[in-house]
């Protein structure tokens, strides 16, 4: 049964929901601003859980029929808002799902929590609506606000919640979760916290990713022998690649961490800190055929190549000219 020592590198959070939790006082809004996959949802639900445990103890017991309606996802009293276009929120599922539910009384718990995730893609008539149940709520309501970032909110609405920053956890503790809970072999371990930057839903994501695997594996090779392959060869391996049902930036991620390898071991002549350390006979080999400025040339095509992708530029376009760069240097 899943409880706050189930939440790893928090620790802030954790002590103050903990604190909140004893002392019973309670805000009735929270914004939880932190990376997607970085374990923002887990959070909000384990504390809406605690709250309407009917042991009103400082953990959810699982037990009871509230936790048994929470965890299968059916609590009346805990309510999930959705929305029906991609890429907003808008003012109607904001008055329908929290203003106008919300003047209804709980059904069986002391409170009626929100939860709203992407609260960064509530339109600003959306976040007007929502300032107006914010300002007077009733005792028992309860809004958690879930953003990949706080910035996108109207500062009238930050003003009135609790900021909860999610933090990056350190490397040492992601392998510790994986090696330990997920039961991943150390050297996956390692590539996966490299990944990660101390986001451990997207370590988590990618431990268990047969995707990831596959197309790290492609990704090294067509690194390893790009300065020998034709154009026509690039292509073909870039559209290969593409297929895969992974985050775009994750091959990008891949090349990072290839040539912060090259860089490392050209700059210090020691394997023992590579990620790819199994691929030595090669990064020896890069390291010695690319210079100082070569490498840069190659970090700095990879940061534009990040700002094209974000901007939806053709990833095939994008991946051809960043070979080209990588095949210059």
């Amino acid at each position: 049964m899943a409880g706050f020592d189930e939440i790893y590198g928090q620790d802030a959070i954790k002590e103050y929901l903990r604190n909140v939790l004893q002392t019973g006082k309670l805000p009735h809004a929270y914004i939880i601003n932190g990376e997607k996959d970085s374990g923002k949802e887990f959070i909000a639900r384990l504390f809406a859980r605690t709250l309407q445990c009917e042991k009103q103890g400082m953990e959810p017991c699982g037990e009871c029929h509230s936790c048994r309606q929470a965890l299968s996802g059916n609590h009346p009293d805990i309510i999930r808002v959705t929305h029906e276009k991609p890429g907003s929120i808008g003012v109607e599922d904001i008055r329908r799902q929290v203003n106008n539910d919300m003047a209804i009384k709980p059904y069986a718990s002391p409170h009626k929590i929100y939860i709203i995730n992407e609260g960064e893609k509530m339109t600003p008539q959306a976040q007007n609506a929502l300032l107006k149940t914010l300002e007077e709520p009733p005792a028992y309501g309860m809004i958690l606000i879930l953003t990949t970032g706080v910035e996108a909110l109207l500062p009238t609405i930050v003003s009135r919640c609790v900021v909860l920053d999610m933090k990056p956890v350190r490397d040492d503790v992601v392998r510790k979760y994986l090696m330990e809970e997920l039961k991943t072999p150390d050297y996956r371990a390692n590539v996966c916290v490299a990944f990660a930057r101390g986001n451990i839903g997207r370590a988590k994501l990618l431990a268990s990713s047969e995707d990831f695997d596959k197309v790290k594996e492609e990704a090294v090779t067509l690194l390893k022998y790009i300065h020998d392959m034709e154009i026509a060869e690039i292509v073909a391996a870039i559209k290969h690649i593409g297929e895969y049902k992974l985050d775009v930036t994750d091959y990008l991620d891949l090349i990072s961490i290839w040539y912060r390898d090259v860089l490392l071991f050209k700059a210090t002549n020691d394997a023992n800190h590579l990620i790819f350390k199994e691929e030595i006979k090669y990064i020896r080999k890069e390291a010695d055929r690319t210079s100082y400025e070569g490498i840069e040339s190659v970090l700095d095509a990879l940061e534009k190549a990040r700002l094209r992708l974000a901007s939806n530029v053709n990833f095939d376009l994008t991946m051809q000219l960043l070979c080209l760069t990588i095949r210059e240097n």
